[in-house]
């Protein structure tokens, strides 16, 4: 069993908060989690609405289903939402904290009426696939380090290695199988599934059956500006239609859009988010990509590795103290920023991803830009790279090998 990094957040929740909601993409082991959180010390009843008899129970009588619990786990609330209402009245008879534990393979706070029934009364967190660290049981210090232009390196992938780690994603289940067959097979049935059952949870979806080749589509654009009129027209839908298969997409965990960084005191800065695959698994198979293809032609590599890391970040993200929000930047002149983060204190440090072993001065050009606006709020700006070399250059900047996230 994994030691996962948002277990720590989950405890000291339940320990002050009358609701907790663990959200995030189906099988990345959030039953696991909650039942070894919430079975033990705490004694919770343990509850799924995947199965058809609770489901129809919580789905007839919300009300009723809830007034027979104290403390439970109810395991995949999305499938009954109603019950947040339920919870809510509960929770407003009894503020006890630690009383329900919740999970969510869609983000069931983004549904109608749904948002601000609990304001107050529940904590959100987000939980993706494995991140490196925690399948190596190691600790990381990226994020603190960064802030500081400081870098650890322990444990270091190159080459051959990164690449299967790339393509192998973070699913546990994925992690368990030993050849890329078995493990492209698993992310082709998980994608299938998400597409018809989760979707059909939260939303009524015309076309349903183009959004396979929809997610295929944004798979080529991982990593770069949306452009949703272009992703509609390959399967005949319009601008709106395809901005809100994206949105739906986002809310079962599948993708995640990268607003841009911008500042009201410069007027050329392009404010069009980007998209990023949150499991560089799904993406590669979704692009028909394997370790020999990419071994022959390394050009398609560099999109799913800035996917890759953009959600290592995250997953660090979600176990860390400090408070960041990530952005990307992009100027008229096509002078970007692959990932920015932004400390609540206005504080910002830019991380620029390149698939090969070298780093040229003309890689920082982005960065120095970004520098040059953000000025004193600018703390470093690194360009994660394919080798074991932390090399400076120059003040505030450096080319810091990829494996320092998980060192």
């Amino acid at each position: 069993m994994y030691n996962r990094l948002v277990e720590r957040r989950v405890e000291e929740a339940l320990a002050d908060t009358p609701v907790v909601l663990i959200v995030g993409p189906r099988r990345v082991g959030k039953t696991t989690l909650v039942k070894k959180m919430g079975m033990g010390k705490l004694k919770l009843v343990y509850l799924t609405l995947d199965d058809r008899t609770t489901l129809n129970a919580a789905q007839a009588d919300p009300m009723g289903f809830i007034r027979g619990l104290d403390c439970a786990i109810i395991d995949e609330i999305q499938r009954a939402p109603e019950l947040l209402l339920a919870i809510k009245k509960s929770i407003d008879d009894d503020y006890r904290p630690g009383r329900f534990l919740l999970t969510g393979s869609a983000n069931v706070l983004t549904l109608p009426k749904v948002a601000d029934s609990l304001a107050g009364r529940i904590e959100t967190i987000h939980m993706l696939p494995l991140a490196h660290v925690e399948v190596s049981g190691q600790s990381s210090s990226f994020l603190s380090g960064i802030f500081k232009g400081q870098f650890a390196i322990k444990e270091v992938n190159l080459g051959d290695e990164l690449i299967e780690q790339v393509l192998s994603g973070g699913f546990p289940e994925v992690l368990d199988r030993d050849t890329e067959r078995r493990r492209q097979d698993w992310l082709r049935s998980y994608l299938r599934t998400v597409l018809t059952r989760d979707l059909r949870d939260i939303a009524v979806v015309e076309k349903i059956t183009e959004l396979p080749k929809f997610v295929r589509l944004l798979a080529q654009c991982s990593g770069q500006l949306i452009n949703f009129s272009n992703l509609g027209s390959g399967i005949d839908i319009n601008y709106k239609t395809s901005q809100r298969y994206v949105r739906l997409l986002e809310q079962i965990f599948l993708v995640q859009t990268l607003p841009p960084w911008h500042s009201n005191a410069i007027n050329r800065i392009i404010k069009t988010p980007k998209m990023h695959f949150l499991d560089s698994g799904i993406l590669s198979t979704s692009c028909g990509l394997t370790f020999n293809r990419i071994k022959d032609n390394r050009t398609q590599f560099g999109a799913v590795l800035e996917s890759f890391v953009f959600a290592e970040i995250l997953k660090l993200i979600t176990g860390s103290d400090l408070s960041l929000t990530p952005y990307h930047f992009r100027d008229q002149d096509a002078r970007e920023v692959d990932i920015v983060l932004e400390r609540d204190d206005g504080m910002i440090v830019g991380i620029e991803v390149k698939a090969s072993a070298t780093v040229s001065v003309s890689d920082f050009s982005g960065l120095k830009t970004l520098s040059e606006i953000c000025k004193d709020k600018f703390v470093f700006g690194a360009v994660l790279y394919d080798s074991n070399s932390h090399i400076p250059f120059g003040d505030k900047f450096a080319a810091v090998p990829i494996s320092c996230l998980w060192s």
